[in-house]
């Protein structure tokens, strides 16, 4: 008798599935979808609670008074601290100076302001203590870096694929064109070859390969991927990212303190999607892409300015980054929704929508939030990817689609807006958008 009820609330169950799928939003005819999403991270967790003991580990200062003063400074958030009747703390407890304009850095980081928690990292103590040459000011190291980096992103890409490709449920085979993100590694032939060996996909799988498209060039990735497979009838393409700061990790250094915001807004992963067009039964489409829209800002191209080296890649950000996007986002975003069509674009407003919006940082995502008066909950799902995994470069807008799809899921059917954005910001300064329709 138990045998016969669980068998029959086996079967209630694949009902109410196939009624659930049925009642879905149905794909346009030849529009791209994303079939299925997979994520991977390196084992080492990093959580922001541990940062001060690390940093001091790192410039070598063990002064528990110190420590203990840090410690409390980073419950506060920026803005309390700034103003703190008793600013002057760093005298009476006799901080040494590039100690406390690196805690405010922390604080910048880790207050109110920023809210990242966790992150993946391949860089480890037992890495430092193989490459111990990393943690020297001025060594040329971009040999063990990308010994390190090279290796890594394609694990992790490889690792996000597996998840993909089981979550879709065809055969690898199926596969048809692989498009490989990264700003993580560098080297000939790229990772798409390696991937594509250590997958087993088929010897003439169609192989695109993006280098150096920083934060934006997941978007980028997903912009060649919808042409490929609105062009290429039964199509099934396969599109990773990954990521880490290997390439860019650098030892404290009192004479850099800004060094220590990257050590801690960053983070390393991979992510995987399957794009295709006209779905099968047998698939589960859950996002129309409907239209894509690349734009560069003229005169910008030194605000985000990155430099290889023998010591690795170094950054520099203008300070007047946040407002340039800031600037631009609206006449942006107005033209994505207008490709909607006259009928739909003309009733939808910004607050209709759903979002996913790539938070290179706070500045960023409170900026537009201003700017396009956005209610608080429309960038929920930014806020919580940085929050679990800091800014992943290309991989962390394909973390925020998968947040925005949990919360579709439980909403259920037509629970959520139907129509949404996709926006990441790079080098350049260029802004990568995508108006993607819900199938829920």
């Amino acid at each position: 008798k138990k045998k016969k009820k669980k068998n029959r609330m086996l079967g209630v169950q694949e009902k109410q599935k196939e009624i659930g799928q049925s009642t879905r939003r149905v794909a346009n005819q030849g529009k791209a979808t994303v079939l299925a999403l997979g994520k991977a991270f390196p084992s080492n967790l990093v959580s922001q609670d541990n940062l001060v003991e690390e940093y001091l580990r790192e410039i070598k200062c063990d002064d528990l008074s110190i420590k203990d003063k840090l410690q409390h400074l980073c419950k506060l958030s920026f803005t309390t601290f700034l103003f703190h009747p008793r600013i002057r703390i760093r005298i009476r407890i006799r901080i040494p100076k590039h100690v406390f304009v690196s805690c405010v850095l922390v604080l910048v980081v880790l207050g109110k302001t920023t809210s990242v928690k966790t992150r993946y990292t391949v860089m480890t103590r037992e890495t430092l203590q193989k490459y111990p040459e990393l943690a020297t000011e001025g060594s040329p190291t971009i040999k063990q870096r990308l010994e390190i980096a090279n290796e890594a992103v394609v694990q992790m890409a490889y690792e996000a694929s597996l998840a993909c490709i089981k979550e879709w449920g065809r055969a690898l085979q199926d596969i048809t064109h692989l498009v490989y993100v990264s700003s993580s590694e560098f080297r000939l032939p790229g990772g798409d070859l390696h991937l594509s060996a250590q997958l087993g996909l088929s010897n003439e799988v169609q192989r695109v390969l993006l280098y150096f498209s920083g934060c934006y060039g997941g978007l980028s990735g997903l912009r060649v991927a919808k042409d490929i497979a609105e062009n290429n009838r039964g199509s099934r393409v396969l599109l990773t990212t990954s990521e880490t700061m290997v390439l860019g990790f650098r030892p404290p250094n009192k004479a850099r303190p800004y060094d220590l915001v990257g050590a801690t807004l960053f983070g390393d992963g991979a992510a995987a999607l399957i794009i295709g067009a006209d779905p099968r039964e047998s698939e589960s489409p859950f996002m129309e892409l409907h239209c894509a829209l690349q734009r560069f800002l003229p005169g910008t191209q030194g605000v985000i300015d990155g430099r290889m080296s023998e010591e690795g890649i170094s950054f520099k950000l203008g300070r007047d980054l946040p407002q340039k996007i800031e600037d631009s986002v609206e006449d942006f975003c107005k033209k994505l929704v207008a490709k909607a069509g006259p009928a739909a674009s003309a009733s939808l407003e910004l607050n209709d929508l759903f979002w996913a919006v790539h938070p290179g940082g706070p500045a960023i995502l409170n900026g537009m939030e201003a700017r396009l008066k956005l209610k608080p909950e429309k960038l929920e799902s930014s806020r919580r990817a940085l929050v679990d995994y800091g800014n992943v470069s290309s991989n962390t807008i394909f973390y925020i689609m998968d947040k925005v799809r949990d919360e579709f899921e439980k909403k259920g059917r037509g629970g959520g807006p139907e129509w949404g954005l996709g926006l990441a910001f790079g080098p350049g300064i260029t802004f990568e958008g995508f108006l993607m329709r819900s199938l829920f």
